[in-house]
């Protein structure tokens, strides 16, 4: 596994499991960060790649002092999940 790399040109965070990459599509308004879409590729679904990205993806997010307004139905539901990181959800 890679670490998380934020292409913040492209609005996308991503991260490498065994040679394929899950991203989060996002984008930056007013000081928040809307995540738009998480995915994993096929072979990594069922694998936990799609919630170690969410947990570097939130981690970083944490950091920065930013919020997270989740579109995606997948980010929302980890995050409302996560006791670590629902404080996060704007």
């Amino acid at each position: 596994m890679s670490e998380l790399r934020n292409d913040a040109s492209a609005g996308r965070y991503e991260m490498d499991e065994e040679g394929m990459t899950s991203w989060a599509d996002y984008q930056m308004r007013d000081g928040r960060l809307y995540l738009m879409h998480v995915e994993s590729p096929p072979a990594l679904r069922g694998t936990g790649a799609a919630g170690r990205l969410m947990k570097a993806l939130a981690e970083d997010v944490k950091q920065q002092g930013l919020k997270i307004t989740p579109i995606c139905g997948y980010a929302a539901a980890w995050l409302r999940r996560s006791h670590d990181y629902r404080d996060l959800l704007n």
